[in-house]
């Protein structure tokens, strides 16, 4: 067995359902993950059944009745050290990311260190758990708000951050007094089945109540088992636009929350006054990066017209010194896409961009031979596009880029903003005037903006998340942590009177 899976107590065959200290048995489908690095099995997982759903859900419950009576800092004390054991098992959990997932060893490490940071964070949010204060019109009465715990979160992750996206969620509402039920992706249930393991211990040594972290792993049906569920008043989904819709119509049918992490689409402007060592770094960066397969990928270039030519000769050439290969080798820049689906809607996607009148400047191929063995490896490429082409207006989950050019910075925005998505963005320029234009209301409509920086890499301190069909949810830093709690207005009459608001008589 390779040794980071050993080392996390990944056996050859695991349970898939645990109640938080415990595991699960269940009659469920066994959920084998291969690994996209080589096509090898890693190990399987067995799936959740209607069964051990109901028990995970009923200990969550109780557990909650528990959890939320805890201080808010000793729930921070536990996040604490769970963000230590995290430092203790980075180096395997980041290769086990890897290997499951297929990103790069070095984004498979800064997502387990994006974990411990939003750990470092929710410990410090266990003391700041605030609420406003306010003056009453009547006399002798005071106004206060306070923040209490929501009960179970429901949280629903995608395959692409197979961790860290579970930790901005879990952490937070955890510091908030809620319990947790985690649906990792199916693609990758092994990284799901090592952080609870991970957890668990710090949860024994603490005498944590049976409930507050339950895993159930599974395909679609179980996120609908949760999307359904009455007793689960916040659902957190990151995923595709479809999946977000189908999240949000059965939340809002019981009149839940859903906290929605969805498609980007997301594009940078290059002024004629952007820095170009800065501006090709974001692009490549943006565009390659986790083979393309990250909600905040750059997938447009909106190219100022008088340095089209030039941007697009320095693109070329960075293109063509990518090193395509095993992400654990960290000499590599680009690993594969997480399995034949996703190497299938890659090309596809090139066709329907040729069929639409795109030209590709570097052609795209499956790459096979030796290291590729997988079938899952593929070549980044560019194609010079219009914005209005039907497949620029998805999201593909591949490192397709597509450039265009523009005139003036108020053509450009609203290039940017002309697609149904709405996560994140950027300019490079060094002209003031165009990026504060950029960052004004009447510029980019996306919930990240970024100026001479890429459209990825978001830190944990800014809430994260999107506009349009990304969702509107926001997790991570700010004030995200509201949405894990329920608001409650309190006015207290400390006279021996009861004058009303409004200046209403009511005379007995």
């Amino acid at each position: 067995m390779i040794a980071f899976l050993k080392e996390l107590g990944i056996a050859a065959k695991n349970e898939g359902v645990s109640t938080g200290l415990n595991w699960i048995k269940t009659k469920g489908e066994t959920i084998t993950s291969y690994s996209p690095v080589d096509g090898k099995e890693i190990a399987q997982v067995s799936a959740a059944d209607k069964k051990a759903y109901e028990i995970t859900v009923a200990k969550a419950a109780e557990a909650f009745e528990q959890w939320r009576t805890w201080p808010a800092p000793k729930r921070g004390e536990i996040v604490r050290q769970i963000g230590d054991e995290l430092r203790l098992h980075k180096q395997a959990l980041g290769q086990l990311v890897s290997y499951e997932m297929g990103k790069s060893l070095q984004e498979g490490l800064g997502e387990v260190q994006e974990m411990i940071d939003i750990c470092d964070l929710a410990v410090g949010l266990s003391r700041q758990l605030h609420g406003l204060t306010m003056h009453s019109e009547r006399p002798a009465h005071r106004m206060y708000e306070q923040y209490h715990p929501l009960g179970i979160v429901g949280i629903i992750s995608a395959f692409n951050f197979p961790v860290a996206v579970w930790s901005w969620n879990s952490m937070l509402a955890w510091v908030c007094g809620d319990v947790c039920i985690w649906k990792p992706s199916e693609k990758t249930p092994l990284c799901g089945v090592a952080c609870q393991k991970i957890v668990q211990k710090v949860f024994k040594k603490n005498n944590v109540p049976e409930g507050v972290c339950g895993l159930i792993t599974g395909g679609r049906e179980v996120g609908e088992w949760m999307s359904n569920d009455s007793r689960i008043p916040l659902v957190s989904a990151t995923g595709s636009t479809r999946m977000g819709k189908a999240v949000a119509g059965a939340v809002a049918q019981r009149l839940g929350r859903s906290l929605l992490e969805l498609g980007g689409n997301n594009a940078i402007i290059v002024s004629q006054e952007a820095d170009m060592a800065i501006a090709i770094t974001a692009a490549v960066f943006g565009a390659v990066g986790t083979a393309g397969q990250r909600c905040t990928t750059t997938r447009r270039l909106i190219i100022h017209e008088k340095i089209y030519n030039k941007f697009k000769e320095k693109l070329v050439h960075a293109y063509s010194q990518l090193k395509i290969g095993n992400p654990l080798n960290e000499k590599n820049h680009v690993g594969p896409l997480i399995d034949k689906d996703a190497v299938n809607n890659y090309l596809t996607s090139i066709e329907k961009c040729k069929a639409e009148g795109g030209k590709f400047i570097v052609g795209g191929a499956v790459l096979k031979g030796k290291g590729f063995e997988s079938g899952c490896y593929v070549k980044p490429c560019i194609a010079e596009a219009k914005n209005s082409f039907e497949i620029v207006q998805h999201e593909t989950f591949a490192p397709i880029l597509y450039i265009m050019k523009y005139k003036t910075i108020e053509e450009a925005i609203a290039l940017q903003n002309g697609v149904p998505q709405g996560l994140s963005s950027a300019v490079i320029t060094n002209n003031l005037k165009e990026a504060e234009k950029f960052l004004s209301a009447s510029g980019s409509d996306c919930g990240i903006a970024n100026v001479n920086i890429g459209t990825s890499g978001a830190e944990i301190g800014g809430a994260f998340g999107g506009e349009k069909e990304t969702g509107g949810g926001r997790e991570s830093g700010s004030d995200a942590w509201k949405v894990y709690m329920r608001r409650q207005t309190n006015t207290i009459n400390y006279s021996d009177k009861l004058p009303l608001a409004q200046g209403i008589k009511f005379d007995l």
